[in-house]
């Protein structure tokens, strides 16, 4: 296997499970020094990753483990911000609590690495940033409110800081899967009999992604290989959000 990260430093929000864990992974098959930053610990931890129980959520705390990451290694190369969750509710009956925990988790989570990242990244002249999205930040699928309105968010974040850092060095793309078998995915399937059967016949290949399939995209845009791209959205949904559906 290629070494294509050989010798990067990279870190990986929420890295405990599902896309994170695959990209962690990867990143580590590919030469990479990983950093994991998740406020759950591994279920099934690699030895090549550094595990560290951090809220994305807490400023301080991303700021001193980043800085930690930093004193380490001597810089940052690549971040993948992948830590956030689902928040599904009736607009109407939306607790504020439950807003604010839905930016927080999926947006405001993705700029408090970022913001503690780019210094390294800005006195190098160089970084990669993936942030992962959704396909909930291009269409609009009701009662998932107010969780487009986040990942809308996270896509805006990634092209204006793409824009912005672009002439120094920094690329910052995004990835926005659609229905991928992470565990939380799992869990529904399980909850809802039906419910694989019928999400698989909506996928124009008939079947549903994997993490891994994630994995790769982010690994491509850590790359030196992703070089000219910049400020870009990739969509990894099986071509199901091009289709019209009655």
């Amino acid at each position: 296997m290629s070494a294509r990260l050989a010798g990067k430093i990279a870190v990986i929000t929420g890295a405990a499970s599902g896309i994170g864990a695959a990209t962690a992974r990867l990143f580590a098959e590919h030469g990479a020094q990983v950093t994991s930053l998740d406020c759950n610990p591994s279920a099934t931890p690699d030895a090549r990753v550094d595990y560290r129980l951090v809220d994305v959520t807490d400023s301080e705390a991303v700021r001193l483990a980043m800085a930690d990451v930093v004193a380490r290694h001597g810089r940052v190369d690549a971040l993948v911000n992948n830590a956030g969750a689902d928040v599904f509710s009736d607009p109407l009956t939306l607790e504020d609590a439950d807003w604010e925990r839905c930016l927080s988790l999926n947006l405001k989570g993705a700029w408090n690495v970022i913001r503690a990242a780019l210094p390294s990244m800005l006195a190098q002249g160089a970084g990669a940033i993936v942030n992962i999205a959704s396909v909930h930040g291009h269409k609009i699928i009701p009662g998932a409110f107010p969780y487009p309105v986040a990942k809308h968010g996270l896509i805006g974040l990634t092209r204006s800081l793409g824009i912005e850092y672009a002439a120094r060095g920094i690329r910052v793309n995004s990835i926005s899967p659609g229905l991928i078998l992470v565990p939380r995915i799992e869990a529904w399937f399980e909850r809802e009999p039906g419910a694989r059967e019928k999400q698989t016949a909506l996928l124009p290949p008939q079947r549903i992604g994997t993490p891994e399939e994630v994995a790769y995209t982010a690994l491509f845009l850590a790359s030196d290989e992703a070089r000219f791209i910049n400020a870009t959205d990739i969509l990894i949904d099986g071509g199901r959000s091009q289709l019209y559906h009655e």
